[in-house]
């Protein structure tokens, strides 16, 4: 079961229900199979503040977040709701930047799957040999390798580096997904894995197909004609969370 922790600050309607949004998305990246021990971060800013967003608990499993022990915090790591939790300086250092330098990205998910650390230390990345690694050529950003992201002093280059591109493979490292809402957020990183996955199952048989870029650009014009109503992935993971809670509700407490 979660360890609920209630924070000792009034909240919001609007932060109560970003708090679930962000508590169901760790639940969802477990049962995918995309959490790393107690490491790695979704964050989620709080609507209607402009210095403020939501992180896990360090020292909790993705399985063990939920609603309630989420950490508030500001871009000067200052903890807004009394919790006693740490916070894992790795994933504050990179993801307030991100949040306070681009105020639009609301979400940004990093994560240390096997498939994707594994494009990112592959020469050229993601390549365009397989139906979801289409979507992304000429959208992804890519930063050398500097170590464990917990000097303030990375921040400008790492921002420099994504540049207007919205996800930054960190060379040797992993993803760095950014969105404007959660749901969009966890589609991009969703279809980003699966053509990691995809390209790693391809390569280890040979020589791979190449897609030409004139059918690369129809198909990433022709993408939005398969989008349902409600916004980019909010049908998706709206899915997925009917799935986690046929197994866990307590991402709700």
């Amino acid at each position: 079961m979660a360890t609920a922790i209630k924070p000792t600050t009034e909240m919001s309607t609007d932060e109560r229900e970003a708090r679930k949004l962000l508590a169901s998305c760790y639940r969802v990246f477990d049962m995918m199979g995309w959490s790393e021990m107690i490491y790695n971060h979704i964050t989620l800013k709080v609507p209607g503040e402009d210095d403020a967003f939501l992180i896990n608990p360090y020292g909790l499993h993705f399985s063990e977040v939920c609603a309630s022990n989420l950490v508030k915090i500001n871009s000067e790591g200052e903890t807004l709701d009394g919790s006693l939790y740490p916070v894992n300086k790795a994933g504050f250092v990179q993801h307030s930047m991100f949040h306070k330098e681009l105020p639009d990205m609301h979400c940004i998910i990093h994560t240390h799957t096997t498939e994707t650390m594994a494009v990112s230390a592959l020469e050229g990345g993601l390549q365009p040999v397989n139906f979801y690694a289409c979507n992304f050529i000429g959208q992804i950003a890519y930063h050398d390798f500097e170590g464990v992201t917990v000097r303030e002093e990375e921040g400008p280059r790492l921002a420099a580096a994504l540049g207007d591109k919205r996800i930054l493979m960190l060379k040797n490292h992993g993803p760095v997904v950014l969105g404007r809402t959660l749901p969009e957020a966890f589609i991009t990183y969703w279809a980003l894995q699966r053509a990691c996955e995809i390209q790693l199952a391809t390569l280890s048989m040979g020589k791979p197909i190449t897609v030409p870029q004139d059918v690369i650009d129809v198909h990433q014009r022709d993408l939005s004609q398969v989008q349902l109503p409600g916004g980019p992935g909010a049908p998706d993971f709206a899915a997925m969370v009917r799935l986690v809670d046929k197994i866990d509700t307590s991402w709700r407490d």
